[in-house]
């Protein structure tokens, strides 16, 4: 869109591009977010870009589905034989939850130990959703410096009437630059990764529910019907009878 009202305007796209201005603003806000973390963070963060692109499969109705059918097996055949019934699942949660059950673990151990996991999983996303909401608090901080700086340069060379309004578009650049660091790329990192971080909680918590009950020797078609809660009306509707044979 912004490139498409730059050539609306049928204005030069290279008036758009200064490097002066391109160095202050991502060199500034790069080197605040650098502050800001340890270098392994820094570094971890920058690779976490590309988590924003990978569409993982997060189906909640599978997961139930799943869930239901270690539910048969344990009402058939007893705990013990999730143990074998977990060989085809490759969510390492899920199957860490399954031997925790078949070892006989006590339900609020069993409990305590995912969420204690679950936990963790949430604070390793918010650092590195924190990585990309800091950078969006710093690129344009850094532009209004990059706009201030210039501004300086400007009314320090006002004797030439001719460069006024030349410099006054390189001052605003960093301004614009700045602009395009939070919104065209930090702020929907972060919002994406969130989306993602509140999916995956959901269907861990699911989980967890799902073995816990499982333990408890509850019904089958009960529990799904209890798993469904965690999800909206919407998504429900969508999962619709992963209960199968009871």
């Amino acid at each position: 869109m912004v490139i498409f009202g730059i050539f609306s305007a049928h204005a030069d796209i290279m008036s758009y591009i200064d490097v002066p201005s391109i160095i202050i603003t991502v060199g500034g806000s790069v080197s605040g977010v650098l502050a800001s973390h340890k270098l392994k963070d820094f570094i971890g963060g920058l690779k976490s870009i590309s988590l924003s692109f990978k569409e993982e499969a997060m189906d909640p109705g599978a997961v139930i589905g799943n869930v239901i059918n270690l539910a048969n097996v344990a009402r058939k055949e007893g705990l013990l034989a999730l143990e074998e019934a977990s060989n085809d699942i490759e969510d390492s949660f899920l199957k860490k939850g399954i031997m925790l059950v078949v070892d006989g673990t006590d339900a609020e151990l069993v409990r305590g130990i995912l969420e204690t996991e679950l936990t963790c999983l949430e604070d390793r996303h918010k650092k590195v959703i924190g990585f990309w909401e800091k950078w969006a608090e710093l690129g344009p901080a850094w532009g209004m410096i990059g706009t201030l700086v210039g501004l300086v340069n400007m009314l320090n060379n006002m004797s030439d009437a001719a460069s006024i309004g030349p410099s006054m578009a390189v001052a605003l650049l960093t301004t614009l630059y700045g602009s395009l660091i939070a919104n065209w790329l930090c702020i929907p990192t972060a919002a994406k990764m969130k989306q993602n971080n509140d999916l995956e909680v959901i269907i861990k918590e699911v989980m967890v529910e799902g073995l816990l009950s499982i333990q408890a020797g509850e019904n089958p078609r009960v529990i799904e019907e209890k798993l469904k809660s965690f999800l909206s009306p919407a998504v429900r509707n969508e999962v619709g009878d992963a209960g199968g044979e009871e």
